[in-house]
């Protein structure tokens, strides 16, 4: 344990450091000012993000500047402001003491010292410090593995198509959580392709861990499964064995899944609960309201298939409600005009669109994650 004792009294210095060596404590620094001890700390440093120092013993009473002032300034300072500052006075103002204990310091001890009660105090102050020092790591880690599952999640996303049939892309803005929205597209054949857009319930890491279980059998139900209706069936199946009864606790998703056939020019779809996405053909707009429930909620759904042709060129636009969220008020409005400004623009500008839009737009800041995909038929 790393202790300074700060004093301009050397006679007190050598008690106290007397007195924690007879109790084992070597690792011990003396400052005879406030000064000295700003300068044992590199208190001006903003490289260093760590504490060299697990107690502070200061004097109340020093010249230039005084243990009250001292104290405020140390702990402003990040990587000191858990440092516990005991400070060792010969004041009895109980006032001065509170103003002492409101400026951040841990403790005090009264003049002339009474070894024992110092003693106690120390230990105390030292197992609390130890006590945030453990927290202050388990976060720390914690925080590392949030930042890696967040680089697993985005590494797993499907990489955008755009081949001679069809070109598929998607904007994806994370809110500070993990995320619970998810899309993925696969080529079932030469000229069929499966999309999906979903957004689990929740944020964080549950929601994050129930995401990545459904993405891990995705890629198998779609190619292998194919029809719509009987996806879902499949993913709902999937989710129903994440139900626990005693937990009175559904886990669900919300999603639009759909096959496009290149060939026959024919989209065929199910919206689980989701924003309708919107079929652009020509002037003509469609939504895609026809489905079921949200994916998880009940064992048994009854799903409504719905089939869209086209003749020639089409655009389909999927989202998740982050992105209505995050515009507010008139929000139908609001997404028309996005949509219209997306479809003549280039899929490698949609990203910064999308951002400057809702930017432009947002009533309210960013609490959930964001997710749009865009299809063209060529």
């Amino acid at each position: 344990m790393s202790i300074i004792i700060v004093d301009d009294n050397a006679t007190n210095q050598i008690i106290i450091k007397a007195i924690l060596n007879k109790e084992g404590y070597r690792d011990l620094k003396i400052a005879s000012s406030a000064m000295e001890l700003y300068t044992m700390l590199d208190i001006d440093c903003t490289f260093s993000t760590e504490s060299n120092v697990d107690l502070i013993l200061m004097d109340m009473m020093m010249p230039e500047i005084d243990g009250l002032e001292a104290c405020k300034r140390i702990l402003q300072v990040e990587r000191y402001k858990d440092v516990p500052i005991i400070f060792v006075t010969a004041l009895g103002d109980s006032s001065k003491m509170a103003e002492a204990l409101d400026a951040g310091a841990s403790d005090y001890v009264m003049k002339p010292i009474n070894k024992m009660e110092l003693l106690a105090r120390i230990r105390s102050a030292l197992r609390l410090k130890q006590e945030i020092d453990w927290h202050k790591e388990r976060d720390r880690q914690i925080k590392a593995k949030l930042e890696l599952a967040k680089k697993v999640q985005r590494n797993v996303l499907s990489q955008p198509i755009n081949d001679d049939h069809i070109a598929i892309s998607a904007v994806y803005q994370p809110s500070s959580e993990l995320a619970g929205d998810f899309y993925a597209w696969y080529r079932i054949d030469d000229h069929r392709y499966g999309v999906i857009l979903l957004d689990m319930m929740g944020h964080g890491i549950s929601s994050s861990l129930v995401c990545m279980y459904i993405s891990s059998v995705l890629k198998d139900t779609i190619t292998r499964i194919t029809d719509p209706s009987l996806v879902m069936r499949e993913l709902n199946r999937y989710m129903s064995q994440l139900y626990k009864k005693e937990e009175l606790l559904n886990y669900y998703f919300t999603a639009i899944y759909l096959v496009l056939d290149t060939d026959k020019r024919v989209i065929e779809y199910v919206n689980a609960g989701h924003p309708p996405g919107k079929v652009l053909i020509g002037d003509q707009s469609t939504l895609l309201t026809e489905g079921c429930c949200a994916i998880g909620l009940f064992e048994n759904i009854d799903i409504q298939k719905g089939s869209i042709t086209y003749d020639d060129h089409m655009k389909i636009v999927l989202y998740t409600d982050g992105l209505s969220e995050s515009i507010g008020d008139n929000e139908e409005t609001k997404l028309n005009l996005l949509v219209e400004q997306l479809i003549k623009k280039d899929a490698s500008e949609h990203a910064e669109m999308v951002s400057e839009f809702i930017s432009e737009h947002a009533s309210v800041s960013q609490k959930d994650d964001i997710c749009l995909v865009m299809i063209e038929s060529k």
